[in-house]
């Protein structure tokens, strides 16, 4: 696959709330919305984020992240990321994770950049210390279904 990466665009916001398949996959993505995700809460959280920023495979629409968190020489926090079903397992989360990370270092001049994954997230938990990424802190949140969830805090520091 040949991947790319450009800002969002307001045609964009249908396909990336098509992606999360369920109220978990949605959680792991974007803890604070509702499933099924829609324009008006992606449109929310966007209008409180940085560098929304959609990524392509082919020139299909594979994927989308933005920074929660970005503070010129201090911190990058990577959220919202998410991988359309149909590219999962083809290197499209790594792509995000690493084009993020060098847009947090280069753009913001950030010394870090930090993501948070949840415990049941087996794939992130298994990519981004691949990718540099250092577990730093645990915090509890609750789940769907009221059950209880580990958020893994991750930082990689610029080199």
């Amino acid at each position: 696959m040949n991947f790319t990466h450009r800002p969002l665009l307001a045609e964009d916001v249908k396909t990336v709330c098509s992606f999360p398949q369920g109220e978990q996959e949605l959680f792991f993505m974007f803890p604070k919305a509702h499933f099924p995700l829609t324009e008006e809460q992606l449109h929310t959280a966007i209008s409180q984020r940085f560098d929304s920023s959609i990524f392509e495979a082919d020139g299909s629409v594979v994927g989308f992240a933005n920074f929660y968190r970005a503070e010129h020489n201090g911190i990058c926090c990577i959220g919202n990321v998410i991988v359309a079903p149909s590219a999962r397992g083809k290197g499209v989360a790594r792509y995000i994770i690493e084009t993020m990370t060098a847009l947090g270092f280069e753009k913001y001049q950030a010394n870090e950049v930090q993501l948070s994954c949840f415990n049941e997230n087996t794939a992130g938990l298994l990519l981004y210390p691949k990718l540099g990424f250092v577990p730093f802190a645990i915090e509890e949140r609750p789940a769907p279904g009221g059950r209880r969830s580990a958020l893994i805090h991750m930082t990689r520091h610029k080199t």
